[in-house]
C-alpha cells in the first residue's frame, strides 16, 4: 500500500514536471513564431534582400532581439523618452555591454512607415561620415521595428537657437556647425558610394555631440540615386518651412531641394528665429521669405540673434548671410552645389580664425613692447639713483660711519 502511494506521488510529480516542460516548450514555440511574423510584418525578408547586395552593409548592421531592446529601455520607460516625432519615439537605453545608445521605435506599422523604415537602414548601413549619425542596428522581431543609434548627448539644434536656450551658441559654434552640416551633406551628394538626398533637412535633425559638433539624423524620407539620374519625381513630403518652393510646385527633388532647406537652417543660425515666425497678431510668416528681403534691403543687422550681435565679425555674418541668400533662390539653377557652400564655409572660418591669430600676435606684441618700455624706465631710474648715491658717497663732508683713530 505505501509503495503505491510512493509510485502515485511520483507519477504525479512526473505528469507536472512534464505538463510544466511542455507547456514551457508551446511557449517558446508560440514566440518564435510571433517573433518569425512580426519578422516579416516588419520587412524583414525584404531588408535582407536590399542588405544582401553589400557585404559591407551587413558587416555594419547589427540584428538585436526584443529582449535586448527590453532591458536596455527599461521596458520603454516614459522616463527614458529622448524626443517624439510623426514617425516614432526614441529612448535612451544602456545595452548589457554598457554603451549608451538611442533606440527609436516607430510609432505604427504600415506600408509607407515600412519603406522608410527599410530605406533608412539600407542608406545608413552605407554611409560612414563623422557628422552623420551613425545605425548600430535595428530588430524586426518586436511588434514594431525598431532602430539603433549612436546617443548624440546634446539634443538637436533647434533647441539651442529656439526658444532660447541656457546655452548659447557663440557665433564661432554656429559656424562650425554650419560648415560640418555642409560637409555631411556635400558628403552625401558627391562623395557617398551613391548620391543621396537627404529630402528633411530642418534644425530638429541636427544634433549636437557632446563638443558641439553637427550630426544629421532621420533618414526615413532619403533617397539613392543611380549615377544618372539627377532629380526624383514623388509627391510632395518635407517640413512647412524648409521645404523647396521649386519641389512643390513640380514634385522633382533634386540636390539644390536639400540646398534650399540648408539655407533655411543657416537663416535659423543667424537669426535664432524658426522657419516659421509667428507674429503678434499671431499671423505666420516664412523666415526665408523675410530673410531675402531685409538681405535685399540691407538690413541683415535688424534680424540677426541678438545673442551673437555683439560678438560676431561684421565682415563673417555677411559672408554667411550671402551664402544663405543664394541657397534660397527660389530658381534651384541658381542656388550652389552643397560642395560650394562648404568651401565658402571654411573660407570664412579659416579667415577669421587667421584674423585672430593675427589679433592675439598684435596684442602680445603690444604687451611685450609695454613691458620693454616699463623695464627701460625702471632701469633708467635706478640708474640715476646709484650716480646720486655714489656721487654723494664721494663728497669730502661725508663723514666715515666708523671714525678713525689717531695714533
Amino acid at each position: 500500500m505505501r509503495n503505491a502511494v510512493v509510485v502515485g506521488v511520483v507519477g504525479v510529480l512526473l505528469l507536472l514536471i512534464g505538463g510544466w516542460w511542455l507547456y514551457k516548450i508551446m511557449e517558446k514555440r508560440k514566440s518564435i513564431k510571433l517573433k518569425q511574423k512580426f519578422f516579416r510584418q516588419n520587412g524583414g525578408l525584404l531588408l535582407q534582400q536590399q542588405l544582401s547586395s553589400s557585404d559591407q552593409c551587413i558587416s555594419k548592421t547589427k540584428v538585436f532581439s526584443s529582449e535586448e531592446l527590453e532591458t536596455a529601455t527599461d521596458g520603454f520607460n516614459v522616463n527614458r523618452i529622448l524626443g517624439q516625432g510623426g514617425q516614432g519615439t526614441v529612448y535612451k537605453g544602456m545595452l548589457a555591454d554598457g554603451v549608451i545608445v538611442a533606440v527609436k521605435r516607430s510609432t505604427m506599422v504600415g506600408e509607407e512607415n515600412l519603406e522608410g523604415f527599410i530605406n533608412e537602414v539600407c542608406i545608413l548601413s552605407q554611409i560612414n561620415q563623422r557628422n552623420i549619425v551613425r545605425l548600430l542596428g535595428c530588430c524586426l522581431e518586436a511588434e514594431v521595428p525598431l532602430l539603433v543609434y549612436e546617443f548624440i548627448p546634446n539634443g538637436t539644434l533647434s533647441e539651442y537657437l529656439h526658444p532660447q536656450n541656457e546655452f548659447p551658441l557663440s557665433w564661432e559654434m554656429r559656424l562650425q556647425i554650419a560648415a560640418e552640416t555642409a560637409g555631411a551633406l556635400c558628403y552625401l551628394h558627391s562623395a557617398a558610394s551613391i548620391p543621396i538626398y537627404h529630402r528633411d533637412i530642418k534644425s530638429t535633425n541636427i544634433l549636437l555631440d557632446h563638443k558641439y559638433r553637427a550630426k544629421i539624423a532621420d533618414f526615413g524620407t532619403s533617397r539613392s540615386l543611380s549615377v544618372d539620374q539627377t532629380h526624383l519625381t514623388t509627391n510632395v513630403q518635407g517640413t512647412f518651412g524648409y521645404l523647396d518652393p521649386e519641389y512643390f510646385w513640380s514634385s522633382r527633388f533634386t540636390d539644390k531641394s536639400d540646398v534650399y532647406s540648408f539655407g533655411v537652417v543657416l537663416a535659423e543660425l543667424l537669426t535664432g528665429q524658426k522657419a516659421i515666425l509667428t507674429n503678434e497678431s499671431q499671423e505666420h510668416t516664412n523666415l526665408a521669405a523675410h530673410f531675402v528681403l531685409l538681405m535685399e534691403e540691407n538690413r541683415i543687422f535688424d534680424i540677426v540673434d541678438a545673442q551673437i550681435k555683439e560678438h560676431c565679425p561684421k565682415e563673417d555674418v555677411i559672408g554667411v548671410a550671402n551664402i544663405a541668400e543664394r541657397c534660397l533662390n527660389l530658381n534651384g539653377k541658381k542656388r550652389p552645389t552643397m560642395k560650394q557652400v562648404t568651401s565658402e564655409l571654411e573660407r570664412i572660418i579659416q579667415l577669421s580664425q587667421k584674423k585672430d591669430v593675427q589679433q592675439n600676435n598684435e596684442e602680445a606684441e603690444s604687451i611685450t613692447a609695454e613691458v620693454i618700455s616699463a623695464w627701460d624706465d625702471a632701469s633708467t631710474s635706478i640708474t640715476c639713483s646709484s650716480f646720486q648715491v655714489d656721487k654723494a658717497l664721494s663728497s669730502s663732508d661725508v663723514e666715515p660711519l666708523v671714525p678713525f683713530k689717531t695714533w
